[in-house]
């Protein structure tokens, strides 16, 4: 083949199938580039984006100015500045996204069937910092049937399997903090799921064993989907890019892979690639990420190998933030068929988490991103913080879910599979000393911390690392809990302990972008052609200032990329 021989041509290809992807291949159908191809690695659709809580973190977006929240541009950037390290991020990009993220959630709502709900309740990550907010930044994808996507329903991602009760009826992200703190009104919203599935005999007669109604990660990709089939955009999947075409300084195309044949395919205006991070390639993770690192213990989804990363490298493009991830605590279950972050359960009153010195070394309840880069700050090879353990009583046992353990009486200790116990996963003795022997944990400094955390949920006051202070640790919190929500005694036999991973649900290092998200070289230069938005671009929010900091960037960028090929003007 000649460099202008071409298997197939379009104007736009898009390299992915998240919401960065579909909010590219829409943006740019409704901006007047119509002639465009989406192609995805996976057989099935979404990445990340569908497995994820589906949470979208955009400051003074329409949803939130409904309900009468009160947020301004010079509040989120001062939020923003106050929480992001010096020189980690362009100003540049941090403005660009303030404004343009309320313009592109705009965008889709008058202009196709995206549709989100503020989260009112749910707080900043950072509430103790200047122009934070306790509400009404992040959205969650309001629920969707996901039958109107026909056929293809089957090939949609579904969310995480923690975020599906029994595996199969979705439910949304206020649902989940109410269902696993089991507070009030969480039997009656249960029945209310099971009655809701149980009883939709047309949809379980076609045998589609998840629930019609998708909610979280896996509605907010259906939604965009649905638009995107509406225009009759094409989405080739099973289709890796192998690698990108350049023709003097510029990307005019990109070789692909369809059907085991290789296929060029011309890119008239531009590649936009949404492709992923890094999380799945063992490699990578040993060259770029802090130690200890396994793309087991990680959440993203099996085809993130960082192709897009790579094909960008080849081209001389510039990286930024490469040594980061989402970095989120997680459950490796024997059989399951991805980790299980833990999130929640890290922050409820009666638990601690320790290395296997059996000392704590952060506070369990601030969010899971800032907790886990206390761990790596804190890991040495005399005193590694992965594993590690969280430890719980009884009463805990009972009242709350931890990683894969229902409560008590919903999943017995009888029932507890005997490989959890011989694999150290799960541990349980009558003693807190025996507990520690059981699993490799220093016994007397075991019992030295549950003494003190003891102490400390007595006063309500942890004088080692002030879990509970801020207006985040108490969201997870149980406010039946007095005088703190997240601290509570450990002290009624059995013990017990689930053992954790430094585990995190994705890259956030990656190609370096302009606010208009076109990939850069180490000269600042633009590369003709050529865009990268979410995860295989560098990250605008890399401290994770609140819920739905990767979706919300990839989104808002992908906006801007279709603004850019097509010359749009909002």
């Amino acid at each position: 083949m000649t460099e202008t021989s071409w298997d197939h041509s379009v104007d736009v290809l898009i390299v992915g199938s998240g919401n960065g992807a579909f909010t590219a291949a829409l943006s740019s159908y409704e901006m007047g580039v119509t002639d465009v191809l989406i192609v995805e690695k996976s057989a099935e659709i979404g990445g990340t984006s569908a497995t994820s809580g589906g949470g979208v973190w955009i400051p003074c977006n329409r949803y939130a100015k409904a309900a009468g929240a009160n947020d301004s541009f010079d509040d989120a950037k001062a939020y923003l500045l106050n929480t992001t390290p010096p020189g980690a991020v362009p100003e540049e990009m941090v403005d660009s996204y303030l404004r343009n993220g309320p313009k592109m959630i705009d965008f889709l709502h008058e202009r196709s069937d995206v549709r989100y709900e503020t989260l009112e309740h749910y707080p900043d990550y950072y509430t103790n910092v200047e122009g934070s907010r306790t509400g009404h930044r992040s959205m969650e994808p309001a629920r969707f049937d996901s039958s109107l996507l026909g056929d293809d329903v089957k090939r949609l991602r579904p969310s995480h399997h923690m975020m599906r009760l029994f595996s199969r009826i979705y439910f949304t992200q206020v649902e989940a903090a109410l269902l696993t703190l089991q507070g009030p009104g969480w039997i009656k919203l249960t029945m209310k799921l099971i009655a809701s599935w149980a009883l939709d005999f047309a949809w379980l007669i076609k045998g589609n064993g998840l629930g019609r109604d998708v909610c979280t990660g896996a509605a907010g990709v259906a939604r965009l989907w649905y638009s995107v089939k509406k225009r009759n955009i094409p989405l080739w999947a099973s289709t890796p890019m192998q690698e990108l075409i350049e023709e003097n300084g510029r990307v005019v195309g990109a070789i692909i892979k369809r059907d085991g044949k290789l296929m060029r395919v011309q890119a008239r205006k531009g590649v936009i690639l949404a492709a992923g991070g890094f999380e799945r390639n063992q490699q990578m993770r040993e060259q770029y990420l802090p130690a200890p690192t396994s793309s087991d213990w990680s959440g993203g989804v099996e085809g993130n190998t960082g192709d897009a990363i790579q094909a960008g490298l080849k081209l001389g493009a510039a990286t930024r933030l490469m040594d980061g991830a989402w970095w989120c605590t997680t459950v490796s279950v024997p059989g399951e068929p991805a980790p299980r972050l833990s999130v929640m359960e890290k922050s409820y009153p009666g638990s601690c988490i320790v290395n296997l010195r059996g000392e704590r070394f952060a506070n369990e309840s601030q969010n899971y991103m800032a907790f886990q880069k206390d761990l790596y700050k804190k890991h040495t090879e005399a005193a590694p913080c992965s594993p590690m353990y969280q430890i719980f009583d009884a009463r805990f046992r009972r009242d709350y879910i931890v990683g894969p353990l229902m409560t008590a009486s919903l999943k017995p200790d009888w029932t507890i599979p005997k490989e959890w116990f011989e694999t150290k996963l799960v541990g349980k003795a009558n003693t807190v000393r025996e507990l520690a022997e059981q699993l490799g944990i220093d016994a007397d400094n075991l019992e030295t911390t549950v003494g003190k955390m003891n102490g400390f949920a007595k006063t309500g006051k942890d004088l080692d690392f002030q879990r509970g202070d801020s207006a985040y640790d108490r969201y997870y919190g149980d406010p039946r809990f007095e005088p703190n929500p997240c601290l509570g005694a450990i002290d009624e036999a059995p013990f017990y302990a689930m053992r954790l991973e430094a585990g995190d649900f994705g890259t956030q290092g990656g190609l370096a972008t302009n606010p208009d998200a076109q990939v850069l070289k180490d000269d600042g230069s633009a590369i003709a052609g050529l865009y990268a938005v979410g995860n295989c671009s560098a990250a605008v929010l890399p401290t994770y200032p609140g819920p739905g900091s990767t979706l919300g960037p990839a989104m808002t960028f992908a906006y801007q990329a279709a603004k850019h090929l097509s010359g749009f003007k909002d």
